[in-house]
């Protein structure tokens, strides 16, 4: 199976959409709606939110198209950073697993529509390493992670990140490090100025103020099935990483920055799991792993055990997703 993926003809992203596919069915069938936020830190939302609200099913529907896009751009972003081969489609496969992974994941809500926006900010995270002059790819992420923010808001971590990682990726200069810092706060300034002149400014200072006032680390979102999850994931993508195929892995400098950045990420992941609500829709976790475990596949030597592990999660996954309905 992982050899499979390893390749990219017409059949492997057959099997990737029809994978799509079978673990959105239950969604649509539901027909439950997405109850509106209203919460003023996630204006895109909240637009995206009002025009679909009426139908779920157009809800679910635009959620899965954008997986679908996200799935395509996230694999050639892996392919073209060298983390899969570069014939591959692992990358998409295990991207539309992890974020399809439960029935609480197929759904809309503020996560799925700040993706797009996170997968494009570390792509251009990961294009600075080889560039010389990167001071427009910078601010394009800062960008980016501002438009995530307004999705999502605890993207908005992803600020911090961007300022430890330039460092890994030897732009550690100040002047570097602000760059994507003004894309950040221009998004915001324009934000700010729109609503001054044409909305509600008081009641948008007011919502963000409540944000960071009542905002604490809690852990009512998890349980004991979720934590298994979790460990289960975490654990599995540890013994790929270092287990005994570590050998056989991409040694180039490039591709180890970009896991090195790809780790310092999963602490920022790991933050927004204590964030509030549901810890499944707080999903930076499950892309920080796509990376990792696709890296992994794709240079694994003995695929066997790894094999059998791929298989019976899948029977799991399919299982919660028509059977057991547990998470």
């Amino acid at each position: 199976m992982i050899k499979f993926f390893r390749q990219s003809y017409v059949i492997q992203y057959v099997v990737i959409a029809l994978l799509a596919i079978a673990l959105w069915i239950p969604s649509f069938v539901s027909g439950k709606a997405t109850m509106g936020l209203g919460e003023p830190v996630i204006p895109i939302f909240n637009l995206v939110d009002g025009l679909l609200g009426y139908s779920p099913i157009l809800q679910h529907l635009v959620a899965f198209l954008l997986l679908v896009l996200v799935t395509l751009i996230f694999n050639n972003i892996l392919v073209k950073n060298q983390i899969v081969g570069k014939v591959s489609t692992m990358g998409a496969f295990v991207f539309v697993l992890l974020m399809s992974l439960t029935r609480t994941q197929v759904n809309f809500y503020p996560f799925v529509l700040s993706v797009p926006f996170i997968i494009l900010t570390i792509s251009y995270l990961f294009d600075t390493y080889q560039l010389p002059n990167p001071e427009m790819t910078l601010l394009k992420a800062g960008v980016c992670t501002a438009l995530a923010s307004m999705c999502y808001f605890p993207s908005i971590l992803l600020v911090v990140w961007m300022l430890i990682a330039l460092p890994i990726a030897k732009k550690g200069m100040l002047r570097l490090q602000l760059i994507p810092l003004f894309g950040f706060l221009f998004v915001y300034f324009v934000y700010f100025v729109s609503v001054f002149l044409f909305g509600d400014f008081l009641t948008l200072i007011h919502g963000y103020r409540d944000y960071f006032t009542s905002l604490s680390l809690v852990v009512d979102g998890f349980n004991l099935k979720i934590i298994l999850l979790l460990v289960a994931l975490v654990v599995a993508t540890i013994l790929l990483l270092f287990g005994g195929g570590s050998a056989n892995f991409e040694k180039t400098v490039a591709v180890r920055t970009k896991i090195s950045m790809t780790i310092i990420m999963a602490f920022f992941a790991v933050v927004m799991l204590f964030l509030g609500g549901n810890v499944l829709m707080n999903g930076l976790i499950f892309i920080v792993l796509a990376i990792l475990i696709s890296y992994a596949f794709s240079y694994l030597g003995n695929t066997g055990w790894a094999n059998m592990f791929l298989a019976l999660f899948l029977v799991l996954v399919f299982a919660n997703h028509y059977y057991f309905k547990l998470l």
